[in-house]
């Protein structure tokens, strides 16, 4: 079976555990924290996956890493992800999590990706703008830095994008002036 559709199954059941107990605010914030320590710790991930480490050697780091930082439900659930020997699964399953969350709260998510990092102001009238787009009253901007842009910026929510990048209008030019009909090559 592929590892989103039983990482999406292990959310499922995580999702209507966490929000039965009234503890999913908790437990969402307990998967950001493991999706932050996979990202800025790659020996952690990869210890996740590996096939050489025992699975109770993986649940005892678990264990150190985690306990006392997370809420209980968390660390049960850690714990029968590693006794069923699906530990490679957890950093898709917290990923999956959040999406779950922000579907489930109805939050709306956009990413930004700017030559520069944006102020507080733009940020707010740019999720106005994303929040009129996307009928949501909650949203969540994801901004990325990408100093090869040149200007302007790339807004993607859902399925649409808005490209008003001069990296991307250079290129539309580029691509018309290639293409005139009234020089022909030497």
């Amino acid at each position: 079976m592929a590892e989103s559709r039983v990482a999406s199954r292990y959310v499922k059941s995580l999702l209507g555990l966490a929000e039965e107990q009234q503890v999913l605010d908790n437990v969402h914030k307990d998967m950001l924290l493991f999706t932050k320590v996979c990202n800025e710790n790659r020996a952690f991930a990869l210890m996740l996956r590996s096939p050489v480490i025992r699975h109770d050697k993986k649940r005892d780091v678990l264990q150190k890493v985690f306990a006392g930082k997370v809420h209980k439900l968390t660390m049960a659930f850690f714990d029968i992800i590693t006794r069923k020997n699906r530990e490679p699964l957890l950093p898709s399953i917290a990923r999956e999590f959040h999406n779950a969350y922000n579907v489930y709260k109805g939050i709306g998510t956009a990413q930004l990706v700017t030559p520069f990092p944006v102020d507080a102001a733009l940020r707010k009238e740019i999720e106005g703008i994303v929040q009129q787009i996307s009928k949501k009253k909650q949203i969540e901007l994801v901004e990325k830095v990408d100093a090869d842009m040149i200007g302007g910026f790339v807004l993607t929510v859902g399925d649409r994008q808005v490209d008003a990048s001069i990296k991307n209008k250079l290129k539309a030019l580029k691509t018309k002036f290639s293409q005139n009909p009234y020089v022909k090559g030497f």
